[in-house]
């Protein structure tokens, strides 16, 4: 079989979920975002696997998302859309019970207007400049907006996963100063700010990567293993050169595996001659480049060539191949490529 295997722990994302909100206050509630298919690992299995740990809220980037979120949940659960209240997005807001996270005047207006008595939220810039209404655009409206009712004041931080960084203490002053006194729920943290501890938790957090188990949540359960078939082997005499360009060549007669994946399944390019992967414990460098559908792996130093090689699982993160590949391990999550055969279990060591 040449298509990779991708397993995915639904019970390491549920204990990640109840550790997460085991740090906060009973009276915090711990939302989940499964926003992007779960970071890639399948938002109707992870939506159910949260619910059944106690998650009931969730938080989606696009209303098409929610739509399949509460496909997959039914009733019940509330179901966030962060872009808000888009153009063309009314019917589904309505069809599906979603509730937008409304960010702009021009939102509040059309959500007003087409969907006056349907539940919402709102959100504020405190410094990220990416989504949500600025202060002073606040400070025109909030008299209005807080008299309709809104679920939930949220805003997001930029710095989150940097402690000492001084943007965290700004953000949450300019959180207090727009939302104090308004009597309404608040969210100010996903999984960074919810480490960050309890200024930072209001009513509700929303951790996200930590449930995937991705930093900053060193104490995550590993949730993905990603097993690579190999498709050839070969022995490759010293001089001779491996892969597109010659970039690699025996210094000693080597046996060179054949995997298949490649960049078009969300290894980038840039782990080219420095990745690892694992025969079970025993590591084995990625030699050559990346190409489209194939790596290439020296395996010599293993009696025997198995059929398989991780390159994700416990001994290598998508965070550690993230830091290898000069990106973060949210991308390498979020990349992880249609032709990978999804399945549903616990991770071997």
């Amino acid at each position: 079989m040449a298509t990779a295997i991708l397993t995915i722990d639904l019970d390491a994302i549920a204990a990640n979920w109840r550790a997460l909100d085991q740090m906060t206050a009973s009276d915090c509630q711990t939302g989940a975002v499964v926003k992007a298919d779960s970071y890639g690992l399948g938002a109707a299995k992870v939506a159910h696997a949260l619910a059944r740990a106690g998650a009931r809220r969730f938080f989606v980037a696009a209303a098409e998302e929610g739509a399949e979120v509460r496909r997959a949940l039914g009733s019940g659960p509330q179901i966030c859309v962060f872009s808000g209240h888009m153009e063309g997005d009314t019917r589904l807001i309505a069809d599906f019970d979603l509730t937008p996270m409304l960010n702009s005047i021009d939102q509040l207006t059309r959500h007003f207007e087409s969907l006056g008595s349907h539940p919402f939220g709102i959100q504020l810039d405190t410094g990220m400049n990416r989504l949500g209404l600025e202060p002073v655009e606040w400070e025109a409206v909030a008299s209005t907006a807080i008299a309709a009712g809104p679920e939930l004041l949220m805003s997001h931080l930029a710095c989150a996963d940097e402690p000492e960084h001084p943007m965290n203490g700004a953000q949450l002053r300019a959180f207090r100063a727009m939302t104090d006194g308004t009597g309404l729920p608040r969210s100010l943290s996903a999984t960074g700010g919810l480490l960050l501890g309890p200024d930072y938790h209001f009513e509700l957090t929303r951790p996200g990567i930590g449930l995937y188990g991705g930093r900053p949540y060193e104490n995550a359960r590993p949730v993905v293993r990603l097993s690579l078939p190999v498709v050839q082997v070969r022995e490759v005499e010293i001089g001779e050169t491996v892969g597109y360009s010659n970039t690699w060549t025996a210094q000693h007669t080597s046996t060179i595996a054949t995997v298949a994946a490649g960049y078009a399944d969300g290894l980038p390019r840039t782990l080219s001659g420095k990745a690892t992967l694992y025969a079970g414990r025993v590591p084995c460098p990625l030699v050559g480049r990346v190409s489209m559908d194939l790596i290439t792996v020296d395996v010599s130093h293993l009696p025997e060539v198995p059929e398989t090689l991780d390159i994700l699982g416990i001994h290598q993160t998508p965070d550690d191949l993230a830091d290898i590949g000069g990106t973060i391990g949210y991308e390498i999550l979020t990349s992880l490529g249609n032709r990978y055969q999804r399945r549903y279990g616990g991770l071997s060591a």
